[in-house]
């Protein structure tokens, strides 16, 4: 007999390709509870034909995620215990629901657990972080238009735990349009402008728009706010300014705002790395090639979502085989150009590079 009651419960909207996926992994759970935000596509037809799927039509105007999540919430039964909110996009692992009985007990209030935010064709995880949305039923509630967090209400105490055994998976529909984003941030940093969390999302946002200055100038407040202490996240701030600086064409003012990434999070690989793309894109050679080394000096890739995926990726033995050939390091090169196609075996750029090295290298042999 379980020891918990554990529901799912999921906001959607036209996602009726996720369904019979989705349903599979979260079926054990004893009810699903859907919030159908105004599908014009199969969706509602086949979640109402899955069994302990409660459904519900409303659509939200105007568009908030925290809206939509609380309502999606509101659906819940009062007395089920434990809470797995889950976008339609997503599988947990089989055999979840054993994972999160022998880990949960009366007093915790929220679980983290291991989320793969992207993964490659065989599965293996390319981003991973600690994800937080399985929670109590009671006192919590989401809050922001965007990127909405579960907020703790009522006072309550939280009580957190983690563990790695459970998995969700998402596997993200690339062709949804992610156009309301920035407006719901600015709506959302008017709403609380000192929370950290989403100026940066902010700035980050205005970076994938190309809007140079507003994400310099959005970073900038984000790194002097008072509660924007976690050095994660700073160093990505530092590294978006000196993006948005290196398309401006001012490289020193990039170099600077990535030296003081480097500076701020020496543990992580990311403002390295992007100094080394920098100095490539310069044909800064010798620089390059000192920074992706630095970078590879670091073997711990920590679980948040604020890792670039180039970090850790062929890209850094990419730049050293590239870096070293121009310095006529030539073994060296040929060294790090195979680690990069161990990597991605099937990229014809690298393949091709390789080419070109060795026929060097045969060369200088041959010559001495």
């Amino acid at each position: 007999m379980s020891k918990y009651k554990i529901c799912v419960y999921a906001i959607c909207k036209n996602e009726e390709k996720f369904v019979d996926r989705w349903y599979e992994s979260v079926k054990d759970a004893d009810k699903i509870f859907v919030l159908d935000t105004g599908s014009n596509d199969d969706t509602v037809k086949k979640l109402k034909s899955k069994e302990n799927v409660i459904i519900k039509e409303e659509k939200i105007e105007p568009w908030r995620f925290d809206v939509a999540r609380n309502k999606s919430l509101d659906m819940v039964d009062e007395d089920m215990d434990i809470c797995i909110c889950m976008d339609l996009d997503e599988v947990i692992i089989p055999g979840w629901r054993e994972i999160i009985e022998s880990v949960w007990d009366s007093n915790i209030t929220r679980l983290s657990y291991i989320f793969n935010w992207s993964l490659d064709k065989n599965d293996n995880p390319i981003v991973s972080f600690y994800a937080d949305k399985i929670h109590a039923r009671h006192s919590y509630k989401w809050t922001h238009p965007v990127h909405e967090v579960l907020t703790l209400i009522d006072g309550k105490k939280e009580v957190r735990k983690t563990t790695d055994k459970l998995i969700i998976n998402h596997y993200p529909d690339s062709s949804k349009s992610r156009s309301s984003y920035l407006p719901l941030l600015e709506l959302s940093v008017s709403e609380d402008p000192n929370d950290d969390r989403n100026m940066h999302y902010l700035g980050r946002e205005y970076m994938y728009y190309g809007k140079w200055q507003e994400c310099i100038d959005t970073l900038i407040k984000h790194l002097n706010l008072p509660t924007a202490t976690w050095k994660d996240e700073r160093c990505a701030s530092m590294r978006f300014i000196a993006r948005a600086y290196k398309e401006l064409g001012e490289y020193d003012e990039a170099r600077m705002w990535l030296d003081k990434a480097i500076k701020e999070a020496p543990y992580l690989r990311d403002a390295y790395v992007e100094r080394a793309i920098l100095e490539y894109t310069l044909e800064n050679y010798k620089d390059s090639y000192k920074y992706a080394k630095e970078a590879l000096k670091i073997k711990t890739h920590t679980r948040t979502y604020i890792n670039e995926t180039f970090s850790w990726d062929y890209t850094v033995y990419d730049l050293l085989s590239i870096s070293a050939f121009y310095l006529d390091y030539l073994l060296e090169s040929l060294y790090y150009i195979n680690k990069a196609i161990e990597m991605a075996p099937n990229n014809e750029r690298l393949i091709n590079n390789r080419n070109i090295i060795e026929e060097k290298v045969s060369k200088y042999i041959n010559e001495n």
